[in-house]
This record gives C-alpha cells, structure tokens and sequence, in this order.
C-alpha cells in the first residue's frame, strides 16, 4: 500500500489544515475552534481532515511539535560570536517569529501553554546537552556552557513572554536590542 505522505496533495492538505487554524486562532479562542471551522476556512471536506488528525488536540500536538521545530530551526543558524551584531540579527529573528506565529502567542494565554512548555523545556534540555558535548571538551566547561546556554533560553523565552503578554507593544527592533545584550554581556563572556 502507497504511503499518504509521499503524495503532494497529502502536504497541500497539510498546510490549509495549518493556515486555516492559525487564521481562525486570530479570531477565535484555541478551545472554541471546531473540525467545521478549520474545513470551512481549508476549503476542503471533513474526511481529510481525519486522514491526517484524529481531533483538534492531535492537530494542536501537531502544531506544537512543528512550532518548536521552527524555534530549533532558527537556533541551529546562530553561532555565537562577541557580535553584537549578529546576536541582534538573530534576537530579531526570534522576535519577528513569535509575533507572526499567532499559535505561539496564543499559547501564553491558553490552559495549554503547561504542556506545550514542559515540551519545550524538554527539546531545549536535548539541544543544550548536544550543543555542549558537541562545544566543550572537559566535563567542567561541558556543565558550566550548559548552564549558560540554559540561561540564555530562559531569559530569551522570559522576555517573549512579557512581550507577548504585553500585546507586543514594545517593537520588535527593541526586544531583540535588549535580548542582545543580555547575550552578549551577561552570557557570552562565560561561554
């Protein structure tokens, strides 16, 4: 039997299932969003809604997961460097993200942000044991950058938070300023 996800129209379906409910998260509060919504506004029937979720809380998981993907995504770009430059490239990057990502801003005011952050926290602790054996070579500077960068996606992810909470009336350009540098004269150095 033919695998789903190797046809085009599985993935077309995919991403008007994911537009669709990010649009509708604009309008709509993340629990009162229904199946009819998401196929109405997809432009697709309900049977191809259920080839590719079960319900509503299996496609939240999906976008979750796809959500920090993105995150890791970015991240994976950045090198550290006493740059403050590209620090604030990146910073803005971050920003310009997590205010187009409707999902993710939604996520900080919903019942759901618990799970989606223990989730988080998690992929973030793997990130972090990776990048550190993959950066330091005695058991010491390996515990000590991992701290750090624990640090820094801490208070990365604290800043976000009050933007966010905040209706991101801040602009982005100064976010990214102050979470640059927080980087790089509060982090950097010690990495």
């Amino acid at each position: 039997m033919n695998d789903p996800t190797l046809d085009e129209r599985y993935h077309v379906a995919e991403e008007a299932i994911y537009d669709a409910f990010l649009l509708i998260l604009r309008e709509k509060e993340i629990d009162r969003i229904t199946v009819s919504d998401i196929i109405k506004k997809a432009g697709i029937v309900r049977s191809t809604f259920y080839n590719h979720y079960q319900n509503i809380p299996e496609l939240i998981n999906a976008i979750e997961d796809k959500t920090i993907h993105d995150i890791f995504s970015i991240m994976d770009g950045f090198h550290p460097k006493n740059d403050a430059e590209t620090s604030k490239s990146f910073y803005l990057t971050i920003c310009d993200y997590t205010k187009s990502n409707p999902f993710l801003a939604n996520l900080f005011h919903s019942t759901h942000e618990d799970l989606f952050f223990e989730k988080m926290i998690t992929m973030f602790h793997r990130y972090v044991t990776q990048v550190t054996q993959n950066s330091c070579s005695s058991k010491s500077n390996r515990e000590t950058f991992s701290y750090m960068v624990a640090c820094s996606i801490g208070s990365t992810i604290g800043v976000l938070h009050k933007w966010i909470a905040e209706d991101f009336k801040t602009p982005a350009d100064t976010i990214a300023d102050i979470l640059t540098n927080v980087f790089v004269t509060g982090i950097l150095p010690f990495i």
